[in-house]
């Protein structure tokens, strides 16, 4: 069984104790594959050196970083270099054979630059605005990773990738990992967060077919409406199941596997 594992920032840096050891006895039942995200260390760091970030928000609700190319090489530098390596080293000390990769490694995850950005102002208004360096996904490398995994590395991929220009790119980490699963042929799809899963005032969606999450989007705020959206993407792309769960709970990638209080979504 294949398994694409996707670690939210607030995962990396405040994970369960038991997160390194459970993916340890896991990858024995299966093989992984980890994208992360770390946007929270990019914003901090970008601001120490003095250039202030800013977000934009879709007509669908998405919200996302506008990555200038001072931006795109503070992402890729915190990304490829601080989050990924911390990572990699956590999961080598816990018996992992990691290996800390991004999406320009081998061409891993390739991208088209988007020209042009339609965003929507506070007043609700839409306008479009240069593309600056966001990238779509087009493809992933799946004969690379596939070698490493059957040689029995753990790949660990940042979320930047490489354009046509072969210049930087940002892509959403949830996005990537949904593409890297899709890729893969993964069995699941697992988005490991800060909480427990959807939430619809306090009550946890326990499972929604991907049609329910589409209408669902706009309801459960910034931060979940992508990962909701990666799930969907997953499914279309052949995944067969895809799982948002509590990085911060004990054991999270068994409970997760078990589809234990979180939330599932498929196309069942």
């Amino acid at each position: 069984m294949t398994i694409t594992l996707k670690l939210g920032g607030d995962v990396v840096e405040q994970a369960h104790p038991s997160l390194v050891s459970d993916l340890k006895s896991a990858s024995a039942r299966a093989s992984f594959v980890i994208v992360h995200g770390g946007g929270d260390d990019v914003t901090a760091i970008a601001e120490k050196l003095g250039k202030p970030q800013s977000f934009v928000v879709s007509p669908e609700g998405i919200r996302s970083r506008f990555t200038d190319k001072e931006t795109a090489g503070i992402y890729t530098m915190v990304m490829c270099g601080k989050t990924n390596k911390e990572l990699v080293s956590s999961l080598q000390k816990g018996g992992l054979s990691a290996i800390g990769l991004s999406g320009l490694d081998g061409a891993i995850i390739r991208a088209v630059r988007k020209k042009k950005l339609i965003v929507v102002d506070e007043r609700g208004r839409k306008r479009a605005i240069e593309g600056g360096y966001t990238g779509q996904i087009k493809s992933v490398n799946r004969e690379l990773l596939l070698t490493l995994m059957q040689k029995g590395y753990v790949p660990v991929i940042a979320p930047v990738a490489l354009g046509d220009g072969f210049e930087f790119l940002n892509v959403d980490a949830d996005r990537a990992a949904a593409h890297v699963a899709g890729a893969l042929g993964a069995e699941n799809l697992i988005l490991l967060t800060d909480v427990a899963g959807v939430l619809l005032g306090d009550k946890l969606v326990r499972k929604m077919r991907s049609q329910a999450a589409k209408k669902m989007m706009k309801e459960v705020g910034f931060g979940m409406e992508k990962k909701l959206l990666a799930c969907i993407e997953a499914l279309s792309m052949g995944v067969k199941r895809a799982v948002i769960a509590s990085g911060m709970v004990e054991n999270p990638v068994t409970k997760a596997i078990a589809e234990e209080n979180c939330t599932v979504i498929s196309n069942e």
